[in-house]
This record gives structure tokens, sequence and C-alpha cells, in this order.
């Protein structure tokens, strides 16, 4: 289980490395060049997500005791997945000076109204982003809290489980008890009903031996 998390954590590294590499390029970048190298970026993001969502299935599958670890790792991996976004949002309203100067031209009025303009978009577009990022974190912090009461959930129905198993057991553990008890009572029963009947019975034998030696005194006595 943990080699798979090892091996997500090796593309992990990969990807972002080309990543943090293409996103130092976007600003120099201009035109139909920029597009192509933002979409590319952005689909590689995408599958950090997916591997970052893996890896977040593997560490439920660890045991509890040794899951911690791999949860802090795990919890750095998204941080810095967060640091990407922020940096590829910000690249993609950013320009180099040469391609700034490109855009611009050499007219010094138009260069500072569109300088001007430029700026305005860019600190709109990073407000908005800013925003954006708050709103994701408050759904990542949503989801982490409805994974951990899922696992708590979890935890608890497993222990309930585990509860209504010993409590069958002890159910059945005393019905074969009293089945026990039940065949000890009619077997001490039985036992004491012969008791009772053999002292009767040396009762009477008792009684009849006493009686013939009487009888045979009595007899005798006659006789002489």
């Amino acid at each position: 289980m943990s080699s798979d998390f090892e091996t997500y954590e090796q593309d992990f590294g990969t990807t972002t490395a080309e990543i943090t590499n293409k996103i130092g390029r976007i600003p120099k970048l201009a035109g139909e060049e920029k597009t192509q190298l933002v979409l590319n970026v952005d689909k590689q993001l995408e599958e950090v997500r997916e591997l970052l969502e893996q890896m977040d299935l593997e560490v439920r599958e660890i045991p509890i005791q040794s899951r911690g670890m791999y949860n802090s790792r795990l919890k750095s991996y998204k941080q810095e997945l967060e640091k990407l976004e922020k940096d590829f949002k910000r690249s993609r309203i950013a320009y180099s000076d040469e391609v700034r100067n490109e855009l611009m031209g050499d007219d010094g009025s138009s260069s500072e109204n569109q300088l001007i303009k430029l700026r305005e978009e860019r600190a709109h577009l990073l407000d908005n982003t800013e925003r954006l990022e708050r709103s994701s974190r408050r759904l990542e912090a949503g989801y982490q809290i409805a994974v951990e009461t899922e696992q708590v959930g979890q935890e608890i129905l497993a222990n309930l489980h585990s509860d209504r198993e010993k409590i069958q057991r002890a159910r059945e553990r005393l019905r074969e008890t009293d089945a026990n008890l039940g065949k000890s009572s009619r077997i001490l029963t039985g036992m004491l009903r012969r008791i009772i009947q053999n002292r009767i019975l040396v009762f009477i034998l008792g009684a009849i031996i006493l009686l013939t030696i009487v009888l045979a005194i009595y007899f005798n006595l006659r006789g002489h």
C-alpha cells in the first residue's frame, strides 16, 4: 500500500517540477504561444489534483497507527499545489518587460495609458483570484472535515459491529449456560428422588427385619 503512495509521490515531484519551470516561462511569452503553454500547465495541474486524490485514497487504506505520517506528507503536497495554482494565476496576467514593450509599442502617451489600464486589469484579476483562492480553501477545509467525519463514522460503525458480535456471542453462551443449568437441575432432581426412594426402601426393610426379629423372639418364648 505504501509503495503505491510513494509511486504517486514520485509522479507528483516530477510533474510539479515541470509545472514550476513552465510557470516561469509564461510571462515571457505572448499570443498563441502563451495560450498553448497556459493550456498545457492547466492540464498538468489537473493531473496533479488527480494524483493527490489517489494519494488521499491510499492514505485511507493505511492502518490508523501509521496514517499520521502519510497525512502530514499529503497535507504538504496540497499546500504545494495551492502555491503552484497561485503562481500560475499570477503568471497568466503577468508580462516581462520585453513583452510589455512589444505590446505597447513606442508611443509614450498610448503606452502610459495602456500600462495604467493593464495595471487596473491586473489588480482586478488578482482580487478575483484571491477571492477564488479563499473560496477554494474553504471548500478544501469543508472537504477535509467531511473526510475526517466519514473516517470517524466508519470507525464507530466498526466498533458497533464488533460490540454487536460480542453481545451475540454472550447471548449464545448464556443460552448454553441456561440449557446446561436446566439439564443439571433435572439430573439433581432425579438423584434426589432416587435417594428418597432408597431411604424409604431401607426404612421398610428395617421395619420388616425388626418385625421378623420380634416375631421370632415371641414364638421362641411361647414355645418354651
